[in-house]
């Protein structure tokens, strides 16, 4: 009857063991609870990426007349080239702006501007306002473009990955999912984002998307360099569990002397 009593409290426990995992692996369990308001004022709100050292830039500058902006630009207008393009560091640095350590661009005519904490759209508008009435006529257009957007994956997801985005804009949820989404054993409700600012600090922010309300935060939308870390659970923990190889050696000399031990027992009763 006892033994019967412990196999049914070993198979409540792990029936309760199966529901405390199984509760937390959907993602924004409370979706329905988000004011749209919030969600609208969140993505209205969302920055562009914000400029750092290392960046690898492409400003265009563009008006009617091509020959009035030709001198602001590197070369002629050259559509964004995004990740697969085969261009060596030395052409690239023909075409583009590599921010220094220090934030700072070398740019045609205005000379060293110091672009580093702007953000995309800001530095548009600097750049323009530089130019325009001072060196032309006409309000030119400025368009900004980064060629080593990149976000590193890692943890537990289906695979471990280095995120790219051509546009500069990337939120959490598009570079889980482009890494095939969590695991089973991926802890939802602590994911790490470790972020680099401009001036080289970095930060650690704990996200957890099983509460909807990470749509509405700032981190919802990632940044260049982003770290984004997935810890395990508890069960995957424990299922890589081993003995330290000195415990283990200590465990079986331990076994080996009982065995002896007994064997001299035996011998001496008989």
């Amino acid at each position: 009857m006892k033994m019967r009593n412990l196999f049914l409290l070993a198979a409540i426990a792990l029936l309760l063991a199966a529901c405390d995992s199984g509760k937390n692996v959907p993602y924004m369990t409370n979706i329905d609870d988000i004011q749209a308001s919030n969600l609208s004022e969140a993505a209205v709100n969302a920055s562009d990426f914000t400029i750092k050292p290392g960046d690898m830039l492409q400003i265009n500058v563009t008006a009617s007349n091509d020959d009035v902006v030709k001198p602001f630009n590197k070369i002629k207008y050259v559509p964004t080239l995004g990740t697969g393009s085969s261009y060596s560091m030395g052409d690239r640095s023909a075409l583009f702006y590599i921010v220094d350590d220090n934030g700072d661009i070398e740019f045609p005519v205005l000379g060293k501007l110091h672009i580093g904490g702007k953000t995309k759209s800001s530095l548009e508008d600097y750049i323009m306002n530089l130019i325009y009435p001072k060196y032309m006529n006409e309000l030119p257009t400025v368009e900004c473009h980064i060629q080593n957007f990149r976000v590193y994956c890692l943890g537990e997801l289906a695979s471990n990955s280095v995120v790219t985005a051509d546009n500069g804009r990337l939120t959490l949820i598009e570079a889980i999912t482009r890494c095939g989404g969590l695991t089973l054993h991926g802890r939802r409700d602590n994911i790490m984002l470790i972020r680099t600012d401009p001036t080289g600090q970095r930060t650690v922010k704990r996200i957890n998307i099983n509460d909807a309300n990470f749509l509405t935060q700032p981190e919802f939308f990632l940044q260049q360099n982003d770290i984004v870390y997935v810890e395990p659970d508890k069960y995957r923990k424990r299922s890589v569990w081993s003995v330290p190889p000195a415990y283990s050696f200590g465990v079986g000399l331990l076994g080996t002397l009982m065995s002896i031990f007994t064997f001299i027992t035996v011998r001496a009763k008989l």
